[in-house]
Order: C-alpha cells, then sequence, then structure tokens
C-alpha cells in the first residue's frame, strides 16, 4: 500500500463525515415528505442496486455460515436503528439529533463489558455520569423551548437508536475481521432491503414522485460515498487518530439544520453536546494518555 500522510487521512475521513450529514439532511427532507417507512424502503433498493454492482462482479465465493449469520444480524440492527434515528429525527432539530446520538460509544464500552468480558474502568463511569448530564441539559432545553410531545418522543426514539448503535460498534467488531467492507455493504442493504419489502403488505409505500428520485438517489449516493471515503481512510491512519472526525458531524448538522430547516441551535443543545463528547473522549483515552482519542467510536 502505498504510503499516505495521516493529514489526507484525516482530510478523507472528515469528508466522509460531511457527506453522511449532508444524507442525514437529505433523510430527514425525505422522511417529512414521504414517511420514514418509504423513505426507508426505497433507499434500500438503490443502496442495494450500488451495492450489487460492487460486489458481485468480484466476489470469488460465498461467506461462510457463521458470517453470514453476523451479516444478517448486524443488517436487521441496522434496520431497527435506521427505522428508529429517522423517525425520530423528523420530530427533532438535527444538531440536537446528532448530539443525542453520540452517546453510543459509552453505552458500547458498557455492553463490551457484558457481552466481551471487557473491564469498566472508573474513567468510564465519570464519563457516563457527564454524558448523562449532557442528556438531561439537551431534554431540558427542549423542555424550556416547548417543542411539544412529538419532540420528546422523537428523542427517545433517536435514544434508542443510540442503544442500537452501540451494539452494532460491538459487531462491527466481529463482523470486519470476517469480511470486506464491499461484502459487508452488500449484505447490509441486501438484509434491509428485503426487511423493508417483507413489511411492504403491512404499511404500504405509494411509488415517489419523479422530483423525489433524485434525492433518495442522492442519498443512496450520499451514504455509499462516505462509506468509502471513511473505509480508505481508516486504511490508512490509525482509527484512534481519525476518530476526532466523528464530532465534526454537530458542527454540519448544526449549519444544514439552519440553513435547510431552519433549526435554531440551543444553548442547551451546544452544552449537551460538549458533555457527551467530553464524557466519550475521556472514557476511551486509555490511562497516561495525554492526547485524547475516542477508540470506540471508529470500531
Amino acid at each position: 500500500m502505498r504510503p499516505v500522510s495521516t493529514a489526507a487521512a484525516f482530510a478523507v475521513a472528515t469528508l466522509g463525515i460531511a457527506l453522511f450529514s449532508v444524507m442525514d439532511a437529505v433523510m430527514k427532507g425525505l422522511v417529512l415528505a414521504i414517511g420514514t417507512y418509504a423513505t426507508m424502503l426505497w433507499r434500500s433498493l438503490v443502496s442495494l442496486g450500488l451495492s450489487s454492482a460492487l460486489y458481485l462482479p468480484r466476489r470469488v465465493g460465498w461467506p461462510s455460515r457463521d458470517t453470514l449469520r453476523i451479516h444478517i444480524g448486524r443488517g436487521v440492527l441496522t434496520t431497527v436503528m435506521g427505522v428508529l434515528f429517522f423517525w425520530g429525527l423528523a420530530r427533532v432539530p438535527l444538531a440536537q439529533a446528532i448530539a443525542l446520538a453520540f452517546i453510543a460509544p459509552l453505552i458500547s464500552l458498557y455492553l463490551a463489558a457484558v457481552l466481551l468480558h471487557e473491564q469498566v474502568h472508573r474513567r468510564t463511569i465519570a464519563a457516563s455520569l457527564a454524558a448523562f448530564c449532557g442528556v438531561m441539559l439537551i431534554f431540558a432545553g427542549q423542555a424550556q423551548a416547548d417543542l411539544g410531545r412529538e419532540a420528546l418522543v422523537g428523542s427517545l426514539a433517536i435514544l434508542c437508536s443510540a442503544l442500537c448503535y452501540a451494539l452494532n460498534i460491538i459487531l462491527m467488531r466481529r463482523q470486519s475481521q470476517a469480511a470486506g467492507p464491499v461484502e459487508i455493504g452488500f449484505f447490509q442493504n441486501i438484509t434491509v432491503a428485503a426487511l423493508m419489502l417483507a413489511a411492504l403488505p403491512v404499511l404500504g409505500a405509494e411509488l415517489p414522485s419523479a422530483a423525489t428520485w433524485p434525492w433518495i438517489v442522492a442519498a443512496a449516493l450520499l451514504s455509499t460515498g462516505s462509506l468509502m471515503l471513511l473505509g480508505w481512510a481508516y486504511a490508512h491512519a490509525e482509527a484512534s487518530y481519525l476518530a476526532a472526525t466523528e464530532y465534526t458531524s454537530f458542527l454540519w448538522a448544526s449549519l444544514l439544520g439552519w440553513l435547510v430547516f431552519s433549526e435554531e441551535l440551543s444553548l442547551f443543545t451546544l452544552a449537551g453536546a460538549a458533555l457527551i463528547v467530553a464524557g466519550c473522549i475521556f472514557a476511551a483515552r486509555p490511562p497516561g494518555e495525554t492526547s485524547p482519542h475516542l477508540e470506540a467510536a471508529a470500531s
């Protein structure tokens, strides 16, 4: 592999996060326009087409039964996570949703202790208290702004999605050891698409209008492009170095929420996000290390 500077890898990872943040904004607009299920259904089918074009011509064989079980398990979890997150995203400001989702890496540390028998350090407990205070600050700002019951339920849905994402982090650790990123993307997309199609007789979904299709395709392309950029970046620099790029999504969410949806960024959300991010960084720092890194978020 040709040597690449860590600064270049950091820049590419930051661009990947930016594309993912734009995708969140596009998805929020689609959910508001055609609903959560229809948005997830049509985007999953477009994403499946893209991932099939990348994976099928190059595959050298099908994964083993054990690997396939991991693929399907993570695909099911991703489906639940996505539905909860995008349903909640339509009901709360974009920056607030991203801030609440930041708690996932901390949750993953506790899940790793339960599922992988990893040790929970004192710093993890202290960081959790800081992050919990951050979440409470965001909810306090929501109450003061009187955003209504829909916003409250939407925030709870995003927290549930964060729990699913924390489980997703644990599964990713096992999955990345068994398969490459193109294979992972294909089986994730085919699982999500299959589950969405299975729900079609119950939930129903009309074909989107001609004006809506470009946005659905854009969401799929942005998601795929982001994953490719992040995959390249993480192949050329250490995960602990690149993990900080995850938090640039809050800046993009704040900007896009203001420009596209006329959402104001409250001081409560800003302070809450700062506490959550600080808690995650503190928990991920190995004892004695001077530079804070968030290894858990980059798993």
